[in-house]
């Protein structure tokens, strides 16, 4: 099996269990299709696979839970988004709870963003 084979698998088994907020989420950046806007869930890049990624716009989006505070897990992200960030990509990253209570202020957020906003 390809090494090609082996990531497409594993993004299929990662979107396959996405989680309750990845699931919210999803459901309306799918819509942002008919925006011209080609979101994608789970994208091999560099050994790793992002929630959600704009590639065109250069957009990493990240749905983080409770682990994601803790000390590991938080140095482990700061060094990921140092690296996505110098190959020119721009990551937003959101609480799981922000995701269930302030979906239109996170869907805000990505929009200002992929229209290249702040």
């Amino acid at each position: 099996m390809t090494a090609h084979t082996q990531k497409a698998l594993r993004a299929r088994d990662l979107r396959n269990a996405m989680t309750e907020p990845e699931i919210i989420l999803w459901s309306r950046l799918k819509t942002l299709r008919s925006q011209g806007f080609h979101i994608r869930r789970q994208v091999p890049i560099r050994g790793d696979y992002l929630d959600f990624a704009c590639l065109a716009r250069r957009l990493v989006i990240e749905v983080d839970g409770g682990h994601h505070s803790e000390a590991a897990q938080a140095a482990h992200d700061a060094v990921r988004d140092d690296v996505l960030r110098r190959e020119g990509f721009r990551v937003l990253r959101f609480w799981n709870s922000a995701v269930r209570q302030n979906l239109d202020g996170v869907i805000y957020s990505i929009m200002a963003a992929l229209k290249g906003g702040d």
